[in-house]
């Protein structure tokens, strides 16, 4: 993932919750703001009630590969925040990839299958 596609700054990261629009399941809270830039951008937070540093890296590795794998599938001029849940840090890679499908199903980021 490119820097410009990452969200980092603070006051990115409130625009986007203040105007955009959450989704959620048990184990992630998305946030989805529609833009004119023309590709998407992703911001992540994942807190210390998650788990240790290791467990927070791998969640946050698990959601960026899971976004790359699906680039070509998600609607392009968005921004998205994802914030992990405790709940996640028991998932592996392959279960977390389906939980942020379903979650951004229903954000209709991604077309249903």
């Amino acid at each position: 993932m490119n820097k410009h596609q990452r969200i980092k700054k603070n006051k990115e990261f409130q625009h986007v919750f203040k105007k955009g629009k959450s989704f959620a399941n048990r184990q992630f809270i998305v946030y989805v703001f529609k833009s004119e830039q023309p590709e998407f951008r992703l911001g992540l937070s994942v807190s210390k009630k998650v788990g240790n540093a290791v467990v927070r890296n791998r969640i946050k590795r698990y959601i960026r590969q899971t976004f790359l794998e699906l680039k070509d599938d998600i609607l392009p001029n968005a921004d998205y925040i994802i914030i992990a849940r405790p709940q996640a840090a028991t998932l592996d890679f392959h279960e977390s990839k389906k939980s942020l499908e379903h979650v951004l199903r229903i954000a209709r980021a991604l077309p249903k299958k």
